[in-house]
């Protein structure tokens, strides 16, 4: 081993001498008149040759390198040996400065390309990483560097939504996704969402991140004990993902609320509550409004206010304008009385310029007739909830060009 290395120490004394005879040697040949290289006229001959020699010096040290990494190998290879190495190792061909190019020849060598090979040790000390920034306003730029984000956007959750909201999305950065993300997606699943309800719903309600788990299987124990099935649950969760995020107090409050001013038993209390489950999420002030619009305004009695809520419980939370526009023009316009009326709610689910182009159309046909104890009765379920197609053929008894025709003329 150390006489390899007097070896090696020699042979690189030599290569520095010759590479000094070698520049000499250069420097001279460049400075014969003529010899000038082209795209460089802005240096001299000597400077000219000097960058020559300085790649044949590269090329060579390269060469040494790749020798000293093959003789590392070897030697690791041999670790268990305490011999010297063979005459025949010792004797093994070194690079040179003589086993290189000519200097005329450097002009058809290939530029040194950046993805020259390597062996896998020198691989391993050329590892980049990407820095991590300190500040951002966007999600993206930080999924390279997060498994949480990555997974949560496989499961379709939609980060340019939650990004909007810094707390929770500092939270989602130093949440681990096996510690505490992924039991919050079991106990979602075995409420019964589907996989791809997973996303939409914690694109919701982000803050569930943020929620203690036994405080959601409390509060899901609650809606249990009130007699909602599993199924129920489930729907619920889907339409009002902030349902779990309400205490069990305030869950309990607002199913008194609505039992008391509607005065409905528990069983179509539940009912009113699974069929529109964000009365319980949603704030209580345009239910009372409405109530008393329905009352005061409309002229509706109570017992008529119930049935058309557990028939169309969207009513409930209704835009007010829009409720008493409805009403006037059906009412006043239309002609039809209350108890008509609350048999068909759905008419205040209804866009007030359909119902007036409808009811202008089978008026012009003279085909307008909502009284069921007439001839020709039209019912407002059909008038109201048929498309275009159906209404024209099986009410209007006209067609669509035509309907369209009499549109223009309004």
């Amino acid at each position: 081993m150390a006489l390899l290395a007097q070896q090696l120490s020699r042979w690189f004394n030599s290569v520095k001498l010759s590479s000094c005879i070698k520049a000499t040697q250069v420097t001279k040949h460049c400075a014969r008149p003529g010899k000038t290289l082209t795209g460089f006229s802005s240096l001299l001959p000597s400077d000219t040759c000097f960058l020559q020699w300085g790649i044949m010096t590269y090329r060579t040290l390269f060469s040494w390198n790749r020798f000293q990494s093959a003789n590392t190998s070897r030697k690791k290879s041999s670790a268990g040996s305490t011999l010297l190495p063979s005459m025949s190792e010792q004797g093994e061909k070194i690079p040179s400065l003589e086993s290189e190019l000519p200097l005329e020849d450097l002009d058809d060598l290939p530029p040194l390309s950046p993805l020259q090979p390597v062996s896998e040790e020198e691989a391993l000390q050329l590892a980049a990483y990407s820095l991590l920034p300190l500040s951002s306003f966007t999600l993206a730029d930080y999924i390279d560097h997060s498994e949480t984000l990555q997974k949560l956007v496989q499961l379709g959750v939609d980060l340019s939504k939650i990004e909007k909201h810094p707390d929770v999305a500092n939270l989602l950065l130093r949440l681990d996704f096996e510690k505490d993300i992924k039991q919050i997606l079991l106990f979602l699943k075995d409420l019964g969402l589907e996989d791809n309800q997973l996303g939409p719903f914690l694109t919701k309600y982000y803050a569930i991140f943020s929620e203690d788990l036994e405080n959601l299987k409390t509060r899901v124990a609650y809606l249990q004990s009130k007699n909602f099935s599993k199924t129920d649950i489930a729907r619920m969760v889907k339409n009002a993902p902030f349902l779990l995020s309400f205490s069990v107090e305030r869950l309990d409050n607002r199913l008194g609320f609505f039992q008391k001013e509607l005065e409905l038993n528990v069983e179509k209390t539940r009912d009113l509550i699974v069929r529109l489950p964000r009365l319980l999420t949603g704030s209580l002030e345009p239910v009372k409004e409405n109530m008393k619009v329905y009352r005061l305004e409309l002229g509706f009695k109570h017992n008529e206010i119930q049935h058309m809520v557990i028939k169309i419980p969207k009513i409930l939370t209704a835009n007010k304008r829009k409720l008493t526009e409805t009403f006037d023009y059906v009412h006043n316009v239309m002609n039809i009385p209350h108890h008509i009326i609350i048999k068909f709610p759905q008419l205040f689910n209804t866009r007030v310029f359909k119902i007036k182009e409808r009811h202008l159309f089978l008026v012009y046909l003279g085909k307008a007739q909502y009284d069921p104890a007439k001839p020709n009765y039209v019912s407002l379920d059909k008038f109201v909830s048929f498309p275009d197609e159906v209404f024209c053929k099986e009410i209007a008894k006209a067609s669509v060009n035509d309907f369209e025709k009499f549109l223009k003329t309004l």
